[in-house]
């Protein structure tokens, strides 16, 4: 019984010592890898938000807006002559097919959607994740060997999913499958809508 016991408490030592010295090391390494992973998004951000721009000079300090309790970062840019001419916003949606989606969304100061970049998202390889070019104008591919050989084109469907240089106050951005303008990415319409979402989020910061 005595052997039972001490054998009893041998396991639970072991088992207690092995459990604190992987918390310490999960601890560890959470230490060292959040420094990188944080710079890593800073920098995301930064190529994001020159990326949806118009063509500026500098940028005014970052500024939060609140909207329905949630908060959004909005990016100004200024000309040389200190003149707006555009501003980049940060927003999200929960409701993408794998969870949260993150968009930053440039436009101009006319309200036009000047570009945009995914800076997160969980979404399904090959279908969701074609939100990252879908919603740009389709880049025109070349004939394929067969269409050279024999002289003719294969004709395609246009899609109209782009929503760069349309006006969220004049155009609907939402799927055709829900009345709107835009095209739903194939098999992936919950990724669409959540992307569309964020659009107009982003659309309703910049108005603000």
């Amino acid at each position: 019984m005595n052997k039972l016991s001490s054998g009893f408490m041998n396991m639970t030592l072991v088992l207690t010592s092995i459990s604190l010295f992987v918390a310490v090391i999960l601890a560890s390494m959470y230490s060292i890898t959040k420094e990188p992973i944080e710079t890593s998004k800073t920098i995301k951000q930064q190529q994001a938000i020159k990326e949806v721009l118009p063509a500026f000079e500098h940028l005014g300090e970052p500024e939060l807006v609140e909207i329905e309790g949630e908060f959004y970062s909005i990016h100004k840019a200024f000309d040389n002559n200190q003149n707006f001419v555009g501003a980049a916003v940060e927003a999200s949606s929960k409701n993408g097919f794998n969870g949260e989606i993150k968009v930053m969304v440039g436009f101009d100061k006319a309200m036009n959607i000047v570009n945009y970049s995914i800076l997160e998202h969980k979404e399904t390889p090959g279908l969701g994740t074609k939100m990252v070019d879908w919603f740009k104008p389709a880049v025109k591919t070349e004939k394929s060997l067969i269409e050279k050989v024999f002289g003719f084109e294969i004709k395609t469907v246009e899609r109209k999913s782009s929503i760069i240089g349309k006006n969220p106050e004049h155009d609907q951005l939402t799927v055709s499958k829900d009345g709107g303008q835009i095209d739903a990415i194939t098999a992936a319409t919950i990724t669409s809508r959540a992307f569309l979402e964020t659009i107009c989020a982003a659309y309703e910061v910049y108005i603000k």
